[in-house]
């Protein structure tokens, strides 16, 4: 029963922040690049003053997975390399704590720019 209330949160969660940035669509004229902006900014913010990681206990991938996820691993690393570098930390912490998952997105772009062609928009 547990892991079926983990996966509830992860969706409820999860959801939840997908629900908000569709409205932000739908009722505002923000573009989506200034809501993945918002996103990202707000999970920063929110690890900042402890508000993030009570909501990444509770909903796990739910919580991680959207763009406030990587904010909250931005943050998370800056923090980690701070402590262990100092003040140089605060600039490399972020890169090297989000290296992978930008690593993974870039090189599955490049295979799928193989598999497809580009189409101009009309």
């Amino acid at each position: 029963m547990d892991i079926f209330l983990d996966y509830l949160w992860a969706f409820i969660i999860g959801g939840a922040f997908c629900v908000v940035a569709q409205v932000l669509i739908d009722k505002t004229k923000l573009s989506p690049a200034r809501i993945l902006v918002l996103y990202v900014s707000l999970g920063v913010v929110l690890t900042a003053i402890g508000l993030y990681e009570p909501l990444v206990r509770l909903a796990g991938a739910g919580a991680t997975t959207p763009l406030t996820g990587f904010g909250y691993a931005i943050a998370n690393g800056v923090k980690k390399a701070v402590d262990e570098k100092g003040l140089l930390g605060a600039l490399t912490g972020g890169i090297e704590a989000t290296a992978g998952g930008i690593t993974a997105a870039i090189c599955f772009s490049l295979i799928m720019s193989l598999f497809s062609s580009s189409k101009p928009k009309r």
